[in-house]
């Protein structure tokens, strides 16, 4: 899978998508209050690569996610970099297809940091970081249990004031920290795609 594609599609895609909710009044300030609670579930496609030029196992996977976070500062910042921190828990499966048929399930503390001045349509960076269990064997690793990072970008598209979908790029590490061998691990390039609502605490 060239991931090039399908990045630059979500990008236009979604920001197509900007001036058709342009008109309705839309305060990120609001949405992005403090104490905001978000609730987020997405879906993502995986394919395996190397940029050492190692034979590897041609992994590919899917994934499902359920996202718990909250906004513990509110908006804040100058021009561009005007924005909100989100932090959460993500509960994670990801399925490795044919033919290595297998499973990752765990639990990731997830950042994000999202730029709140171009309305609507709300870029944005994230760092994930957690472990879990799973039945993985292939030369790049074989244990029970592993570790997983992954970094990447994208952007929400509201539709409501409180409902957003999004689009993101993941670069995705998993291995298991030597605490069993072979640990030479798995490096993955992510296509996310998913909603969140986001719930501000009454007052």
């Amino acid at each position: 899978m060239n991931v090039r594609p399908w990045l630059v599609g979500c990008v236009m895609l979604l920001g197509s998508l900007g001036p058709v909710f342009s008109a309705a009044a839309f305060d990120a300030d609001q949405t992005f209050a403090k104490g905001t609670f978000v609730i987020s579930g997405e879906g993502s496609y995986g394919t395996q690569f190397n940029f050492e030029g190692f034979n590897d196992s041609d992994l590919k996977t899917l994934s499902v996610g359920l996202r718990g976070s909250i906004l513990p500062f509110g908006a804040a910042g100058p021009g561009f970099v005007h924005g909100a921190f989100e932090t959460g828990l993500e509960a994670l499966y990801q399925r490795y297809l044919d033919p290595h048929t297998a499973f990752w399930a765990g639990a990731l503390a997830v950042f994000r940091y999202h730029f709140l001045s171009l309305g609507r349509v709300v870029p944005y960076v994230e760092l994930g970081g957690g472990f879990g269990g799973t039945d993985l064997k292939v030369r790049e690793i074989d244990s029970d249990v592993s570790f997983m990072l992954w970094g990447g970008v994208g952007a929400s598209v509201f539709v409501t004031n409180t409902t957003a979908v999004y689009a993101s790029y993941r670069y995705q590490h998993n291995s298991n920290s030597n605490i069993d061998s072979p640990n030479r691990g798995v490096e993955s390039h992510q296509v996310v795609f998913g909603v969140s609502y986001y719930l501000r605490r009454a007052r």
